[in-house]
């Protein structure tokens, strides 16, 4: 087979692998910033970009290399949300200022300096850690900045079944008011719950029978 039909057939069975994951996993997975997708943006690249002008591997042998790499992806990703393998693959969030004390050794952690964190803050409008009542870095690498006068939170109560304790305590209630609240729908766990918005005093709830 001529060399350059084989290096074009080879690109394009390459393109169309990576649409299929794209529409397989979402457009969101391939524009968040987590291990897992640096890990397989960079083992995508090399197959492809390594072997696609290798003319001693044939095309089946390439094809066979690249599903393989993309059966892995996506059963690591439905796995995604078994806590221990979430931990390992995405990480967890990690908090850097509670209450107004910011914890020094999680910003090292993640490789935030104080004038970073600082210009974070002063984006968000506030003037010190200490109008702070929780700073927490995501798993994107993205701060998530909840202000200690805060009425009406930022960010949802309940996200994909996992109750923001931090947001529970800034709004006066505990897991009791919630699960009550869970009772009152019908639902029986927030582990059915894809989305709990608090607003002006209400809990509006998204379950994932309604997606």
């Amino acid at each position: 087979m001529n060399i350059y039909l084989l290096v074009g057939i080879k690109f394009i069975l390459g393109i169309l692998i990576m649409i299929l994951q794209i529409h397989i996993l979402g457009k969101h997975e391939f524009s968040v910033n987590t291990p897992l997708n640096q890990i397989q943006n960079y083992v995508l690249g090399g197959i492809i970009g390594g072997v696609i002008y290798n003319t001693s591997i044939s095309i089946l042998t390439f094809l066979i290399f690249i599903l393989v790499w993309s059966l892995v992806v996506i059963i690591v990703k439905l796995m995604i949300n078994i806590g221990f393998i979430k931990s390992l693959v995405v990480g967890n969030p990690i908090t850097l200022v509670k209450n107004g004390k910011v914890n020094v050794a999680n910003c090292a952690k993640v490789g935030i300096s104080a004038e970073q964190l600082m210009l974070t803050i002063r984006t968000e409008g506030l003037d010190s850690t200490e109008d702070i009542k929780s700073a927490i870095m995501e798993t994107n690498g993205k701060l998530t900045i909840i202000d200690m006068k805060s009425s009406a939170p930022k960010f949802p109560l309940i996200s994909n079944g996992k109750i923001n304790e931090d947001i529970l305590e800034l709004i006066g209630h505990d897991e009791n008011w919630v699960n009550s609240k869970l009772k009152e729908r019908g639902i029986d766990s927030t582990n059915d719950v894809f989305l709990g918005e608090y607003v002006k005093g209400r809990l509006i709830l998204t379950t994932y029978s309604n997606i």
